[in-house]
């Protein structure tokens, strides 16, 4: 069978991904649910996106290391884009983009961090679609996803009408395949919007929203619900769901990291320390900032210097023979 070079790097990811697939499904009709059926099958896709989003973890814990080092060089690389603002030649170009490069080296950081989880995620993404796709095509799997159970993938249907490998561009007038598929754009809009919109409303600093980080983010902002209204026409429905139910897990987990590690001097920082502050009043706790109960304040004794009288030698002497009976 010829793979091609996509076809090749896919591979091993397709394997996994049968893998995972299999496992689960074989937990769930052992736990009683038909084997072909469509929810079965949905169900076994969320537990793929918990095995990925699992193994995602450390890369995510970088990622907000990551934003912590972007927030603390913020400053100097204000101070870059101040010094070249208004420069337009090449050269200023070119100085600009090298020592702003050479600043993210220094702190071992990197704008594109942020994206870093996404961009793992989509060879899985892509992984699934040809996956998907080619039980339904009725095409031989690379793994553990035997003849029988790449047949059963390939059929099952959710309510027995929306068939998971079809799409709304490929649908042929199938209602529910639309109806769910347009219900799913809508939650992945919506689950998309409201990650980012937490993180630019709670989670960043004065300093952060003076950087060109920021700026990223709010052009993301309005960038990738469009992204998927546009590609939610063109992908299984299969897919989708493995989609939403990754967004989902984003936004439950970005909503943990905000409430518990905020940054520094967001509004989610202030209000973290407020809870912080109410829980200790009400287990009457002292304020580690504040001074202790009952304690009073004790001024020191200001220290008086007073000028010493110059003594001449006769009475230098008397003093002496009088110190010395």
């Amino acid at each position: 069978m010829e793979l091609g070079f996509f076809g090749t790097l896919l591979w091993p990811i397709k394997w996994v991904i049968e893998a995972i697939l299999v496992g689960f499904h074989s937990l769930l009709t052992a736990a009683g649910l038909e084997s072909e059926a469509g929810v079965t099958w949905v169900l076994s896709i969320v537990g793929l996106v918990i095995v990925i989003r699992a193994l995602l973890i450390p890369v995510f814990v970088r990622q907000i290391k990551s934003q912590r080092k972007m927030l603390e060089i913020s400053p100097e690389l204000k101070k870059i884009q101040d010094k070249y603002r208004g420069k337009k030649d090449q050269f200023s170009r070119e100085a600009m983009s090298r020592e702003t490069m050479n600043l993210y080296k220094k702190h071992g950081t990197n704008p594109l961090s942020s994206c870093l989880p996404l961009l793992l995620q989509m060879p899985i993404f892509f992984g699934l679609f040809s996956v998907l796709n080619d039980a339904y095509a009725g095409r031989p799997s690379v793994g553990l996803l035997t003849p029988a159970l790449s047949a059963e993938f390939g059929s099952a249907s959710l309510f027995g009408v929306a068939p998971l490998g079809l799409t709304m561009a490929t649908s042929d007038g199938n209602v529910a395949v639309i109806v769910i598929a347009i219900i799913l754009v809508i939650l992945m809009t919506g689950s998309q919007f409201l990650t980012q919109l937490q993180i630019m409303a709670k989670n960043q600093s004065p300093e952060m929203k003076n950087s060109p980080m920021y700026r990223q983010q709010k052009i993301l902002l309005y960038v990738l619900p469009i992204v998927f209204v546009f590609s939610g026409a063109f992908f299984p429905l299969g897919v989708m769901f493995y989609w939403f139910v990754s967004n989902i897990w984003t936004m439950v987990q970005q909503f943990i990291v905000i409430r518990n590690m905020p940054t520094p001097g967001s509004e989610a920082a202030l209000a973290r320390e407020a809870r912080l502050a109410k829980k200790r009043q009400k287990k009457g706790l002292p304020d580690p900032d504040a001074a202790a109960p009952g304690a009073v304040a004790v001024e020191e004794p200001k220290q008086t210097t007073q000028r010493q009288q110059p003594v001449s030698k006769n009475r230098a002497k008397k003093q002496t023979k009088k110190g010395g009976r």
